[in-house]
């Protein structure tokens, strides 16, 4: 065969793409300066919520979501194959060694901190949404695979966590003979949080896909509208970044050890599969 050969895979991102970790670095940067540097920002920041929602990083989810979601070949999901096979591997892995890996990592790093502990083993059973489809987007990931396996891990979430956190916080430290904590969640409190983090943006990218590609077809789409609302999510990435870590200045910077040992045990947050 002849011609030249594909570019390399960074040559095709874009210069936001590429450069990705140091935007994220400066965000990170940029919000704790806020947080630390503008008094009252981060009380003025949290005020900005509704029930158990803060709006600022709502916004930033729901931004970051929606040209993902947007790309997702909807009519393309009903015939997914081998896709298919790979649910239970991916139910597996998100609810049975994810939490389990969280919670030895939890008492391993921050036994003498409960407190940490505990808010560590219940992030651990929540699984991503938003950075899940932002990663499998920038790796050229089968999209229309991707958004499937949220769905379903998100429908899954609504049904078990509040099980597994009692489990992982009061049943299996008790059998250990270790310090115990109390956990409760209504189901109803897990479903609104998914139905306003997945569902919005999720019916929103349907609804885009499906009426652009029937008024203006499916070229004008792919070719000219998709490309204009891409760098939405990478910029909303940022936004959601620099909000995070405003709110959180003061904490960050006065306790960063206590940040650290925290930190350690994340990655596991998010094991493959999902």
């Amino acid at each position: 065969m002849t011609g030249a050969p594909p570019p390399a895979a960074p040559a095709r991102l874009s210069t936001l793409d590429r450069f990705l970790p140091v935007w994220i670095a400066a965000a990170m940067a940029a919000g704790l300066g806020l947080g630390s540097l503008v008094p009252g920002l981060d009380d003025a920041l949290d005020r900005l919520r509704v029930g158990t929602v803060s709006l600022p990083i709502a916004l930033g989810l729901l931004l970051m979501m929606y040209p993902v979601l947007a790309r997702v070949r909807y009519e393309e999901m009903g015939h997914l194959g081998a896709e298919r096979r790979l649910m239970g591997v991916s139910l597996l892995m998100n609810w049975l060694v994810g939490p389990l890996l969280m919670f030895a990592l939890a008492w391993a790093f921050l036994a003498d901190q409960p407190e940490y502990r505990t808010g560590l083993i219940i992030v651990g059973l929540a699984r991503c949404i938003a950075m899940v489809l932002i990663w499998s987007d920038l790796a050229c990931a089968d999209r229309e695979a991707t958004a499937l396996l949220v769905a379903i891990n998100s429908v899954f979430q609504i049904v078990a966590y509040s099980v597994l956190g009692w489990f992982y916080l009061t049943g299996l430290p008790g059998w250990l003979g270790l310090d115990t904590q109390g956990f409760e969640v209504s189901m109803w409190e897990v479903a609104r949080t998914v139905l306003i983090f997945l569902g919005i943006p999720l019916a929103a990218g349907y609804l885009t896909r499906r009426v652009g590609v029937r008024r203006r077809g499916a070229a004008w789409y792919e070719g000219e509208f998709l490309p204009r609302i891409g760098p939405l999510a990478l910029y909303a990435l940022l936004f959601t970044i620099v909000m995070l870590f405003a709110l959180q200045g003061d904490a960050i910077a006065s306790r960063p050890l206590d940040v650290v040992r925290i930190a350690v045990p994340l990655p596991s947050r998010s094991p493959p599969g999902w």
